[in-house]
């Protein structure tokens, strides 16, 4: 039985770009959901959590620091890669102080993206693998 492909979810107010990066992450072999708000979004991962998230950071209503603050606010282990037209050193700072596993610039090059997808997949399964070894070391009182 196969492993089912890593969920990613794209988040952006822009439909072209919701189309384009949701077309561009099937052909690379991911499940896509693709949001058009970052509420919309956030309501999503009460059902369940994506591998990843592709969140663009200047929407209306929620922008993506909103949302990126409410997941770590709630504790919901969903690596954020941030999008932006309008980059500066100092907000890729401090999104990536904030927890984004990449700040990427609008016209985001697709080797890229699908490199920090990677990244940040990778990233979480070894968190997610060390708390794991954590726990088991807790339950046999190894630590």
């Amino acid at each position: 039985m196969s492993k089912p492909p890593p969920l990613v979810a794209v988040v952006d107010d822009e439909e072209s770009i919701r189309r384009a990066l949701d077309r561009l992450l099937r052909s690379a072999g991911f499940a896509v959901e693709t949001f058009a708000s970052g509420a919309e979004f956030l309501r999503s991962v009460l059902d369940h959590l994506p591998a990843c998230v592709v969140l663009d950071l200047h929407m209306p209503d929620l922008s993506g620091l909103d949302v990126q603050l409410f997941l770590a606010r709630d504790r919901v282990p969903v690596p954020v890669i941030m999008v932006t037209g309008h980059e500066t050193p100092e907000a890729k700072a401090r999104l990536m102080a904030r927890g984004a596993t990449a700040c990427l610039r609008k016209p985001v090059d697709d080797k890229v993206l699908l490199a920090a997808i990677d990244d940040a997949i990778r990233g979480a399964a070894v968190v997610s693998s060390n708390q794991d070894d954590l726990k088991g070391a807790h339950r046999d009182g190894t630590r």
